[in-house]
C-alpha cells in the first residue's frame, strides 16, 4: 500500500526550506550577509555531523580525492558564492522573492546538463523553462515590485533581482559539479557535509586573512535575536531540509519530489504578506503559480 512517505517528505522539506529562507533574512537584516553565510556554515556542519552519527552514516573522511575535488568545487560554488548572493538578496527583496528567482536552478542546471554534460532535453521540458522563465519574469515586473519611495529603495530591488539570479545561477553550477562528485551510490548526505566543509575553509580562511573572524563573532554574539534565527535556519536548512529531501528520493519519484521541493514561493507568499508587509497583487501569485506549472513540467513530462 502506497503511504505517501516521498510525498510527505517533499512537503515537508519545502517548509523546512520555507522557514530557512524565512529566518535567514531575519538574521541577515541584522548582522548582514557575510556573518550569516560564515555563520551558518559552522552550523551546518555540526547538524550535518550529528546526523551522521545518529544515523550510522560514515564521515566521509576517507572519500576518493575524485570526489573531494568536484565536491569541494561545488561547495565553493554553490554555497560560498551563491548562497552569499542569495543572503545579500534576502535582505533586498525578501525571501519569496528570492525563492521564486531560485526556482530558476533546476532550469539553469537543465540547461548546462545540456550544453556540458550532453543530457537531452524534452520538447515539454524546454515548454516548462520558457514557462518558469515567463511566470518569473512577470513577478519581477509586477508593478508593485516598483513602486518604491524613493530611488534607493528602487535600486536595492533592482540590485536583489541581479544577486537573486546570481544565487540561482551559483546553485544551478553547484548541482551540476556536485552530480559528478555523487557518482554511483555515495551518500547525498555525505556529498552535503563534504560541500560544506569546503565552502567554510574557504570562506572561513579568508575571513581570518582579512582579520574578520573576531568581528564576526562579535556580531553574532551582540544580536542574540539573529543568532537565533540563524541556529532555527541551519536546523531547518541544511539539517532537516537535506535530510527529509533524502527521505523524499528515496520513496518516490525523483520528478514528483523536485515538484513538491520546489513550492516554497507559494509557501512565502503569505509570509511576504504578513510577516514583511509586502504588496502583493494578482500578478504575483498567478506569476508564481505559473512558475511552478513550468518546474513541474521540467520534472514531470
Amino acid at each position: 500500500m502506497n503511504t505517501y512517505t516521498g510525498e510527505f517528505a517533499a512537503l515537508a522539506t519545502a517548509l523546512f526550506f520555507t522557514i530557512t529562507s524565512t529566518m535567514f533574512t531575519l538574521a541577515g537584516r541584522q548582522v548582514g550577509s557575510l556573518v550569516l553565510n560564515r555563520s551558518r556554515l559552522v552550523l551546518a556542519i555540526i547538524f550535518l555531523t550529528g546526523a551522521h552519527l545518529i544515523l550510522g552514516i560514515p564521515l566521509p573522511l576517507h572519500a576518493a580525492p575524485n570526489r573531494w575535488m568536484w565536491l569541494s568545487l561545488s561547495g565553493v560554488i554553490g554555497l560560498v558564492l551563491g548562497d552569499a548572493f542569495l543572503f545579500q538578496a534576502f535582505i533586498w527583496i525578501g525571501p519569496r522573492l528570492s525563492m521564486l528567482l531560485m526556482s530558476l536552478a533546476p532550469v539553469l542546471a537543465a540547461i548546462l546538463a545540456w550544453l556540458f554534460l550532453s543530457e537531452t532535453l524534452t520538447g515539454w521540458q524546454v515548454v516548462g523553462i520558457l514557462i518558469t522563465l515567463f511566470g518569473i519574469s512577470w513577478v519581477i515586473l509586477d508593478r508593485n515590485g516598483f513602486q518604491h519611495k524613493n530611488a534607493t529603495d528602487k535600486r536595492n530591488y533592482l540590485m536583489g533581482v541581479l544577486f537573486g539570479l546570481g544565487g540561482a545561477t551559483g546553485q544551478a553550477v553547484g548541482l551540476i559539479t556536485a552530480k559528478e562528485g555523487l557518482g554511483g551510490d555515495f551518500s547525498a548526505l555525505s556529498g552535503t557535509l563534504m560541500r560544506m566543509l569546503a565552502a567554510a575553509l574557504v570562506l572561513w580562511g579568508f575571513t581570518f586573512i582579512r582579520g574578520q573572524a573576531g568581528k564576526t563573532v562579535k556580531q553574532v554574539t551582540s544580536h542574540p535575536r539573529a543568532s537565533l534565527f540563524i541556529i532555527a535556519g541551519a536546523f531547518t536548512g541544511p539539517f532537516l531540509g537535506v535530510t527529509f529531501s533524502l527521505l523524499a528520493i528515496q520513496n518516490t519519484q525523483v520528478g514528483v519530489a523536485s515538484t513538491i521541493m520546489a513550492l516554497p514561493p507559494v509557501f512565502l507568499l503569505p509570509v511576504g504578506y504578513f510577516v514583511f508587509k509586502e504588496k502583493l497583487g494578482w500578478q504575483a501569485f498567478l506569476g508564481t503559480a505559473l512558475a511552478m506549472t513550468g518546474v513541474a513540467l521540467l520534472f514531470l513530462v
